[in-house]
């Protein structure tokens, strides 16, 4: 993969790339842009150290990689709607991200991807993990990817975000807008990614449900052993935050996880979603 405009170093062999000294905050030229987005497609998620964001200047370098998507369901960082607020305070138990998921698998038009910049920190531990969709299905046999590439799974907020659902008391306040999860959407199991063209996993444990057509009990075997497949410690990648670190991942080709080890800490960060496409098989 060439890349003539970016440092760029594979963060391993499965997911992930970082990219070194470019700032974020400055101007960005087009062939900049263009190749981020041909990286991140690639990569799945693109890692970035040392940068000094104002809330303007995350937004605006969002609005140079796509349209922002302001998440219903988060609560929004004060006077700066378009930033949700990914935080975990020193008396709470229950982080934000704490399992395997995809953003947005919900919608019917998924998110492309999210932009996370951190601005408070543990002194140890709020690790996230990062787990390659792509390598995931291309470690499949044969069989397998046959199977899976007919087959659509129901994905839906409803249990994680909706009225009904049931979540530890200390995650009310950092969530909003239960009438909004009222929504379920069908994708395909197995999805020809918009950008890269290669073919990927798209279920989760986060809100995927079940297979299009099968019932709940006749689901479950086989997406618990793709959601442990999916998970391999070969396919993922465990990335460190410091402050000022910036992690830009692709929602159809990657899973993420927040580690919540970090108890009697504070963890802020703050989060925008861009918009994305529809998935087709």
């Amino acid at each position: 993969m060439n890349y003539l405009h970016l440092d760029l170093t594979p963060a391993n062999a499965a997911v992930g790339a970082f990219v070194k000294n470019l700032d974020l905050g400055g101007p960005l030229s087009d062939e900049v842009v263009a190749e981020l987005l041909r990286a991140h497609a690639d990569y799945g998620v693109l890692f970035f150290r040392d940068q000094k964001l104002s809330s303007e200047q995350h937004i605006e370098f969002a609005e140079r990689l796509g349209q922002i998507n302001v998440n219903r369901f988060f609560t929004p960082v004060a006077g700066y709607p378009k930033i949700a607020e990914v935080r975990k305070e020193p008396d709470q138990i229950t982080n934000v991200g704490g399992g395997w998921h995809t953003d947005h698998s919900y919608d019917e038009i998924p998110a492309l991807g999210s932009i996370l910049y951190a601005l408070e920190l543990p002194e140890q531990g709020g690790d996230t993990l990062f787990a390659s969709n792509y390598a995931a299905y291309d470690a499949l046999s044969a069989g397998m990817q046959k199977m899976l590439d007919g087959l659509s799974a129901v994905h839906s907020s409803r249990h994680v975000f909706g009225a009904a659902a049931n979540r530890p008391d200390d995650l009310d306040t950092r969530f909003g807008n239960a009438e909004a999860a009222t929504q379920d959407a069908v994708h395909p199991v197995v999805v020809k990614h918009p950008r890269s063209g290669r073919k990927t996993l798209y279920v989760n444990p986060g809100f995927t449900l079940r297979f299009d057509g099968w019932t709940d009990e006749e689901s479950a075997p086989l997406l618990q052993y793709l959601f442990r497949h999916m998970s391999k410690p070969e396919f993922t990648y465990r990335f460190q935050w410091a402050p000022g670190s910036l992690a830009f991942w692709d929602n159809r080709c990657t899973w993420h996880y927040a580690v919540n080890d970090y108890h009697g800490s504070r963890r802020l960060l703050h989060r925008i979603t861009l918009e994305g496409e529809a998935l087709a098989a």
